[in-house]
């Protein structure tokens, strides 16, 4: 088996934020439109002191997350009734098909590495605004 002289490797540096629908801004990376990746997508999101996502899931696609710093509640479940605390060096497993809503209850950032099964910068993701208010502020 002869291996290509242009693998098509590449380096991504994550410096443009883009809003997601959840309500966060992700910082670019690692996509069908900036590698041309067909099965996973990687980027990096800073979760400010005191916000919170929109309860979402992803119906199709599952998702890993790796705290770089800080720490990140994640609400679970199909009412939102279970939760998570992840902490720096940590990391976190939310399957396809799962409610979730995660938030910064602390007074520092907290930034993660998020990969997921979906490689497109706009992931498919159902919004679920009736869970919302299930967690406490």
């Amino acid at each position: 088996m002869s291996r290509s002289s242009n693998p098509g490797c590449r380096v991504v540096r994550p410096e443009g934020a883009v809003a997601g629908q959840q309500g966060l801004n992700y910082f670019e990376g690692i996509t069908a439109e900036t590698v041309g990746a067909t099965g996973l997508c990687m980027h990096i999101v800073t979760i400010p002191p005191g916000a919170r996502a929109k309860a979402h899931l992803h119906e199709s696609h599952e998702t890993a997350i790796y705290v770089l710093s800080g720490e990140a509640w994640t609400w679970f479940g199909e009412r939102l009734e279970e939760h998570i605390v992840a902490r720096a060096g940590e990391m976190v497993y939310i399957p396809a098909g799962m409610p979730h809503l995660p938030e910064n209850r602390s007074n520092a950032p907290c930034s993660a590495v998020i990969a997921r099964t979906d490689p497109n910068q706009r992931e498919s993701l159902v919004l679920l605004p009736e869970l919302d208010q299930l967690v406490p502020a």
